[in-house]
């Protein structure tokens, strides 16, 4: 029996399946335990006892989830309705043929990306007085508007020169070249990225309730302090965490849809073309 090679690694053999077999038992034998260590501290800590979870069987309490899911939610979308313009708009004055736009954008978008972002919420909230919402968005904006800016900029320079080059030499110009060549092009590829990057934007919304607004996490804080039902910290986090994993993994998912659909043939799908018939001679 012959073993088949690769350019890249070899194959491995009998053994080394077994073995690598044997190391995957190994290693869902440890997972296994920590997450049995885990359960079993909860309930030695008493973290599934009724009194704990009471809290949540009320109205109030399950409005104040909702609303602060709703205020993370309102964020989110205005952080996304102006993080792209903003990483569009830098991105493009990066790949400006003026010298004074180029300085200028490159100047704004490595700044911002360089900036912690906790400290920019905090200098809109503190110094600007801006409203704990719009502080929240404003720094969201900055960081993650810059970044796309990079993803943006990358996705238009990985588009063959040769297709630039082409349409300059059918006489367009090079708006039109960014608009109808360009762009199109690198839309398939930047739009994985873009989705991831807006996951990070969604789990920094957490960061609003150091500035007292009031998203998930704030109202997952006021019930597991304020409210005298023996401090059910880990519950609040049990029930805001598996919330905030399921946005972000729609998102992911998103993501990995994008890129799967970006990979099909650019052929699929083209319209049947008729065969061109028998071919008659000149005398024919």
């Amino acid at each position: 029996m012959t073993v088949e090679s690769s350019a890249l690694y070899d194959v491995p053999g009998p053994k080394a399946l077994a073995r690598h077999r044997l190391y995957g038992i190994l290693a869902l034998v440890v997972i296994a335990a920590v997450v049995g260590w885990v359960i079993w501290m909860l309930f030695h800590t008493n973290q599934f006892t009724y009194a704990k979870w009471t809290a949540f069987q009320y109205k109030g309490v399950q409005e104040l989830l909702l609303r602060g899911l709703g205020n993370t939610l309102k964020a989110f979308g205005w952080t996304v309705l102006f993080a792209l313009p903003f990483g569009a708009l830098f991105a493009a004055g990066r790949l400006s043929d003026h010298r004074p736009v180029r300085w200028v954008s490159t100047l704004v978008v490595e700044f911002f990306r360089a900036m912690p972002l906790l400290v920019m919420i905090f200098f809109i909230f503190v110094a600007l007085k801006v409203e704990p919402l719009w502080a929240l968005v404003a720094g969201l904006t900055l960081y993650n508007g810059s970044v796309l800016a990079e993803v943006f900029r990358a996705g238009v320079l990985a588009v063959p020169k040769g297709q630039k080059e082409a349409a300059f030499a059918l006489g367009l110009r090079k708006t039109q070249v960014m608009t109808y060549v360009l762009v199109p092009q690198a839309v398939r590829s930047m739009l994985p990225t873009i989705v991831s990057q807006l996951v990070v934007a969604l789990k920094d919304t957490s960061l609003g309730f150091l500035i007292t607004y009031e998203e998930f996490l704030h109202a997952g804080k006021l019930i597991a302090t304020n409210l005298d039902y023996d401090l059910p910290f880990i519950p609040v986090v049990m029930v805001i965490t598996p919330i905030y994993i399921g946005m972000c993994l729609l998102l992911s998912w998103l993501a990995k849809w994008l890129e799967r659909r970006g990979r099909r043939s650019p052929r699929e799908g083209a319209m049947p073309v008729a065969d061109a018939g028998p071919v008659l001679d000149a005398q024919g």
